[in-house]
């Protein structure tokens, strides 16, 4: 049986002179963190201040003795990032160029001192470019020439913090006669029969060639064997009825143990485990009336997907740990959410991501790590990335989360859009890749899953790259340059992108900028602020809608906060109110990976924005919202859930102070999956230019869900005759519960977008309400937990809401 060493001990970091207890799996900056060489890149302006670790070269190293009785015995990493020349005992043993990929090295009867040598990535892309040639790249930082994580080099929500290190787990392999080399099984369900095909292939010692081995593959009862006198061998498995695989919402996520073991007359030799889940899925892009489309189809159940990018959750990798994947994914499931998109800026997680997304329900849209770039197509990259693309469909294809491979990000746009043609004069710019290499690698590896060449990508070059009508489509012409109520003006039929930015929690930006006077405009808040133009957009963003607060910090991080939240609101619901037409929305994005101002709704400390609370709103399985048609306006009720909906909704003409002057119930009927549209009668729609009335609609909760509630207001907020607002405030300890409160707030007055920030009571405190707005006469209970000991002012300073001009 194959021996395993952990080498994660005994590692040192070569730093001038000095020698620093290096952690494996890590990167150079944790180290030198650690060893207080360096301040924390995260906080204040530190990040330019370690500019200088990613411009040399570094040096780790370890003794490696080891006595085996095998005939063979393998070093084996991960992960490396990036280029390294690694030696053992002054001996060569191989390079490396590339992060997303693992290595094996035989090393048999060597010992001596490990010394592995990374290169500055600067360095390495420098010499590539010099054989390749310039491509363009959106960014000025030449990530497009070395394949490691792109937003190492900085993004618009990242810092540039350019890492080298033993980045995954690396060990020792001692083995006889053979090894398993790769396992790729390919799960479909036929006619109720689970099939599972497993293609094997091994590795043999010199003394294990032409010997005969056994291969046996055991799932849900199922057994099946093979003789091999070579090195490749396909076993076939059935399963009767299984139960099948899930995403969130639609059923169970049943896992299966899959186990594959090879044998000699000896015995046992090598084993590999993975769980794996029944169920079908394609992507249904046929053409129609309305263009082309792109919906995903699982168990045969056309799904509108509600997704969010997800970007790595730490600028420092191997920080992220299986518990913080696990608490991250959790968020995004409570959050209604049901597919994850792995952008292609970043990496291919860790297994463990990937189990969670299993265990969770999440549907993940796995990208290949292209983007905003123009990727040179010879050699040395080539050779790399087909190996890499080879390496990675293996290790993923079987998590039943994964429904789609992806070729790139916005790298076909930028080919038509982003003034690339000309100067790339006839070079190579990736197209090659995605429309050629990259569906051959998924074709031949992983048929059982579809593939996609890019976000956004229209299906061929008869149509723009980003044309809504037709596939994918990146929705940033409203973020850049309009207003959020512009989300309404298309329904294209699949947004994968879309966002809009605020800056994070308070407590988030205290512990990131220790001791400033935060402004808007202070010197932490612009270095923590990476989009062009960003503060200008969210300012402009602000002032579509409200006076701008000039002065009042607090004020500021509330409109900006609660702004994000409509934006993103009002695209969802009004692109769920034309499914089946739109199939999806993917919100950019999830998470961050340091403290800043972005696009995230979850912030780079962990906390929650009021955007987080508003998705789970959104996204809940059921959605009344109101929505301007051609005919005037429209009551849209969305039933995303398996059971017939069938609802009163009661819908009421209001005026400011509180007065209802119409009122009407409309009785609603949305079937399984199904989007009821009717029509608003005409006497209860406020007029265009009214700053007195409003239309609420209003549903009863149905089971232990939340009563549904949606408004229409006719003019923006700094319009609109608002009363001064005025509500009680009151706590409710929970019994037993020392850390915990309700807090019930009564109001006297309307009260538009009521939030309530949890990190002012606290910085671990955190709440389980976003933006609700109340009507004279109603109350609203907020759970808070964390927050300590707390009173009824405490709580009223960290309450804000729409105030009148």
């Amino acid at each position: 049986m194959k021996d395993v060493t952990p080498l994660t001990e005994g590692w040192s970091l070569s730093h001038g002179d000095d020698m620093l207890e290096a952690t494996v799996p890590g990167c150079v900056h944790t180290d030198l963190l650690a060893a207080g060489v360096i301040p924390d890149p995260f906080l204040n302006q530190n990040e330019a201040d370690v500019a200088w670790v990613g411009r040399r070269a570094w040096t780790y190293v370890r003794d490696l003795g080891h006595e085996s009785r095998h005939e063979r015995t393998d070093l084996v990493f991960d992960g490396l990032d990036t280029a390294a020349y690694i030696t053992l005992g002054g001996r060569p043993v191989g390079t490396t160029r590339n992060m997303h990929r693992g290595y094996r090295f035989d090393v048999t009867g060597r010992t001596g001192q490990l010394e592995v040598r990374f290169a500055s990535a600067y360095d390495e892309a420098a010499a590539v470019r010099a054989v390749t040639g310039d491509r363009p790249n959106v960014y000025p930082e030449p990530s497009q020439y070395i394949r490691k994580m792109a937003c190492n080099f900085g993004w618009d929500w990242g810092p540039t913090l350019v890492t080298a290190g033993i980045w995954r787990p690396v060990r020792l392999e001692h083995w006889s006669t053979a090894r398993i080399a790769h396992v790729r099984p390919l799960v479909t369900v036929d006619e109720g029969t689970g099939r599972v095909e497993v293609r094997l292939e091994i590795e043999r010692t010199a003394q294990g060639r032409g010997r005969t081995l056994r291969a046996e593959a055991r799932v849900a009862g199922a057994r099946a064997e093979a003789v091999l006198t070579g090195d490749e061998a396909v076993l076939r498995l059935e399963v009767a009825q299984p139960r099948l695989w899930w995403p969130r919402g639609y059923g169970d996520q049943p896992l299966h143990d899959l186990q594959v073991t090879l044998h000699d007359d000896s015995g046992l030799l090598d084993t590999w485990h993975r769980r794996i889940g029944f169920r079908t899925v394609t992507l249904d892009r046929s053409a129609d009336e309305h263009g082309t489309g792109f919906t995903l189809v699982v168990n045969g159940e056309r799904i509108f997907a509600r997704g969010v990018n997800w970007i790595p959750d730490d600028a420092f990798l191997p920080r992220i740990t299986p518990e913080r994947y696990r608490t991250r994914l959790t968020q995004a499931a409570d959050a209604g959410i049901d597919l994850v998109r792995v952008w292609g800026g970043g990496i291919y997680e860790d297994h463990a991501f990937y189990d969670a997304c299993d265990e969770l329900g999440l549907m993940v849209w796995q990208d290949f790590l292209f983007a905003c770039a123009a990727y040179p197509e010879e050699q040395p990259l080539r050779g790399e990335i087909e190996a890499e693309a080879r390496d990675n469909v293996v290790r993923l294809m079987p998590h039943p989360s994964l429904v789609l491979w992806n070729g790139n990000n916005e790298n076909l746009w930028g080919f038509r859009d982003w003034d690339w043609e000309a100067p790339l004069a006839g070079d190579s710019w990736g197209e090659g890749y995605y429309l050629g290499l990259l569906p051959r690698v998924v074709a031949e590896l992983d048929p059982t899953r579809p593939y996609t060449a890019g976000s956004p990508w229209s299906g061929s070059w008869e149509h723009h790259p980003n044309d809504p009508a037709h596939g994918t489509h990146h929705s940033w012409e409203v973020w850049n340059r309009q207003d959020y109520a512009e989300y309404r003006a298309s329904v294209p039929r699949f947004v994968s992108e879309f966002g809009w930015q605020a800056p994070p929690a308070l407590a988030t930006l205290r512990r990131a900028l220790p001791g400033e006077a935060l402004a808007p405009d202070s010197p932490g808040m612009l270095h923590h602020q990476k989009a062009e133009d960003g503060n200008g957009k969210l300012n402009r963003g602000v002032a579509r809608h409200f006076d701008p607060p000039a002065g009042d910090f607090d004020r500021w991080h509330y409109l900006t906060q609660l702004v994000q939240a409509r934006a993103i609101a009002a695209g969802i619901e009004h692109w769920r109110s034309h499914w089946p037409v739109c199939a999806g929305t993917i919100v950019w994005q999830l998470n961050d990976c340091w403290p800043v101002t972005s696009w995230s709704a979850v912030d780079g400390d962990g906390r929650l924005k009021p955007l987080y609370h508003e998705l789970r709103r959104v996204y809940a399985d059921r959605l009344l919202t109101l929505q301007p048609g051609d005919g005037g306006l429209v009551l849209a009720a969305v039933n995303q859930s398996a059971e017939p909906w069938r609802t009163p909704v009661t819908l009421r003409r209001m005026r400011a102070d509180g007065t209802t002057v119409g009122k009407t119930v409309a009785e609603i009927i949305a079937e399984p999956r199904a989007v009821t549209r009717i029509a608003v009668p005409g006497n209860l729609v406020p007029d265009t230019r009214s700053v007195t009335d409003f239309l609420v609609a209003d549903a009863a909760a149905q089971g232990e869900g939340e009563d549904l509630r949606a408004l229409h207001f006719p003019v923006p907020d700094k319009d609109f005759a608002y009363p001064r607002p005025r509500y009680d405030v009151s706590l409710e300890p929970e019994s037993g519960q020392g850390d915990r409160v309700d807090v019930v707030v009564s109001a006297h007055t309307l009260v538009r977008d009521l939030l309530l920030q949890p990190d002012r009571l606290g910085p671990a405190a955190v709440c389980d309400s976003g933006p609700r707005t109340l009507l004279p006469g109603e109350r609203v209970r907020i759970r808070v937990r964390g927050c300590g000991a707390v009173t009824a002012a405490d709580v009223t300073a960290a309450l804000f809401c729409v105030e009148p001009v």
